[in-house]
């Protein structure tokens, strides 16, 4: 069986299980349903921050910084904050 067909008899057999039982299987899996991916522990993850950083600030990409991002979809929009106030 396919991964793709075992999370459709998954998602049918949850959306129509009993309270009990959905209890019971958030209960197996909580840890890594909550699990999150700590990047600030992640020593590759901290390099590579460091590193594009570093290229940015020598201008060797072509990054641009958030205000001038901002700036950018602004005027495109004809000044209009959408989008959660950007």
């Amino acid at each position: 069986m396919t991964t793709t067909a075992i999370r459709q008899k998954l998602y049918d057999y949850i959306r129509g299980a009993e309270d009990r039982k959905i209890k019971a299987i958030y209960t197996m899996l909580q840890e890594e349903i909550e699990e999150t991916y700590a990047y600030w522990d992640d020593k590759r993850f901290l390099a590579e921050l460091k590193r594009r950083s570093a290229d940015r600030k020598a201008s060797k990409s072509n990054a641009v910084d958030w205000e001038e991002t901002k700036e950018q979809i602004l005027s495109a929009k004809g000044g209009k904050k959408t989008y959660g106030g950007l």
